[in-house]
């Protein structure tokens, strides 16, 4: 598969934005805090499509593997991915290729409801997760590491799907983004005017 220079461009751009925005945390008692992180990576989906969304998340993860503090709070390593909170990094990955494929979808409605349906995996992972590694029940676990969260972050795919728009049609117009190199159509043939 060839991958253009704008292609690798774009993704890093969003991996560092997803990066930055992993920064600004308020800490949680759980061990859970909360970020921006969600927006982000919803962000990532809505403006580059599930593909290069997804790699944008991929590099993140690795980078934040690695050691390199992109995690919540500036930090990285390995344990991260088995923490508390190593879930929703997990879940991350669903997120950003569910909301990629709602940007594909002609309908609005079809399109939040495939950004949810991946913001409701990235929830179910982090409460199995913290679940396994807090030794608490699912229902206690879930009460929580996710109830706390949910308003935030439903209003964070949603303003991403809102920030998206005039950011896909920007890059369109710019040729930045074109329906052979963004898997989905045209900005104009979606409604996104």
């Amino acid at each position: 598969m060839k991958i253009s220079t704008k292609t690798i461009v774009m993704v890093g751009m969003f991996t560092a934005v997803l990066s930055v925005l992993s920064i600004l945390t308020i800490p949680m008692p759980t061990g859970v805090p909360v970020t921006l992180q969600t927006f982000a990576v919803a962000l990532c989906g809505c403006v580059l499509g599930w593909k290069r969304g997804l790699s944008s998340v991929v590099i993140y993860l690795m980078l934040g593997t690695v050691g390199v503090p992109v995690f919540a709070g500036m930090t990285g390593g390995p344990s991260w991915l088995a923490s508390f909170s190593g879930g929703f990094l997990w879940g991350f990955l669903f997120l950003s290729a569910l909301c990629g494929v709602g940007m594909m979808q002609k309908n609005i409605i079809l399109r939040l409801l495939f950004g949810l349906a991946g913001l409701a995996i990235c929830h179910l992972l982090g409460v199995i997760q913290f679940s396994m590694v807090a030794s608490s029940s699912i229902p206690v676990s879930f009460m929580a590491v996710s109830v706390p969260y949910l308003v935030k972050d439903v209003i964070s795919v949603v303003g991403a799907f809102l920030v998206a728009l005039p950011v896909r049609k920007a890059l369109f117009a710019a040729r930045i983004l074109t329906e052979k190199n963004h898997g989905t159509m045209r900005t104009g043939e979606m409604g996104e005017r």
